[in-house]
């Protein structure tokens, strides 16, 4: 499997220059509570901070591995959703299992055989999101998720914020600047499973956001395939607006075989959140 396509959303580009040659780069940790502040913190402080108050600082290396495990277990949930919940938002697919539970009543004459059909379709569909989802997986902690600081904290423009509660890493999300377009790309926004429902992530985007407004650039954009509709209302509460959608959309580690296209889809949405007009 290569992942060194520019297309891959596990790819990240390494521009060697110093955050502090854009004015306002110089990043300050932001804390939001209830109701949200913005006042600026340094990383001392925050042991200070009251319980339920989400504190947001700049990535540093002995966060490594609890945001990778935040992100791996976030990516991990999209399994499930996808080979279950994905399959409500594929009309076709449902249509194509219910003609394939019928022919094998016709071939089989075997009542027992054509109930068991949908099983071993759903069956299929888990076992190709697995494969599929985890090649994802394996690209992207082989690539910018592997090295955090190579990739956004020492490229011009990019940056990853860590969310903490109680001083545990609890969120993540990072933001990659595209000088083509002048827009910067939301990405990796993931929140622990067991903190969730806290405004965490709705307090993470409000970071790129802001970062996007001190370095100038005129959009901030990102793509998702969440099957979770509460994703997709947390982009809309930000502000962003839905620019586009693919039915076809293809993952680092896909094969597009005939067996992969019955039993695995995935929907990708594409945001844009206009900052200034150019």
């Amino acid at each position: 499997m290569h992942c060194s396509s520019p297309k891959m959303v596990c790819e990240t580009k390494i521009v060697a220059d110093e955050h502090d040659a854009i004015p306002g780069t110089k990043k300050e940790s932001i804390m939001w509570s209830s109701p949200p502040s913005s006042a600026a913190v340094n990383a001392a402080e925050a042991r200070d901070v009251g319980k339920d108050a989400v504190f947001i600082r700049e990535f540093e290396r002995g966060d490594q591995e609890e945001v990778r495990r935040i992100f791996y277990e976030g990516i991990m949930e999209r399994i499930p959703n996808t080979a279950f919940r994905g399959l409500r938002q594929q009309p076709k697919t449902q249509f194509l299992y219910a003609l394939l539970t019928v022919m094998c009543f016709y071939v089989t004459k075997s009542v027992t055989l054509t109930c068991c059909a949908p099983l071993f379709l759903v069956g299929a569909r888990y076992y190709y999101s697995r494969t599929v989802i985890q090649s994802y997986l394996d690209c992207a902690l082989n690539t910018d998720m592997a090295d955090i600081e190579a990739y956004y904290m020492t490229p011009t423009g990019s940056c990853f914020w860590v969310a903490l509660l109680d001083g545990r890493v609890v969120g993540i999300v990072a933001a990659k600047g595209r000088e083509d377009d002048n827009t910067v790309e939301l990405r990796r926004m993931s929140v622990d499973s067991h903190y969730r429902g806290k405004g965490i992530a709705k307090a993470l985007g409000r970071r790129v956001l802001e970062f996007a407004l001190r370095n100038n650039y005129a959009a901030v954009v990102l793509g998702t395939t969440a099957v979770k509709l509460a994703a997709h209302k947390l982009y809309e509460s930000l502000g962003f607006r839905r620019t586009g959608q693919s039915e076809d959309y293809r993952l680092p580690g896909m094969s597009r075989s005939p067996l992969e296209r019955l039993f695995f889809q995935i929907r990708y949405s594409r945001y844009r959140l206009q900052l200034r007009e150019e």
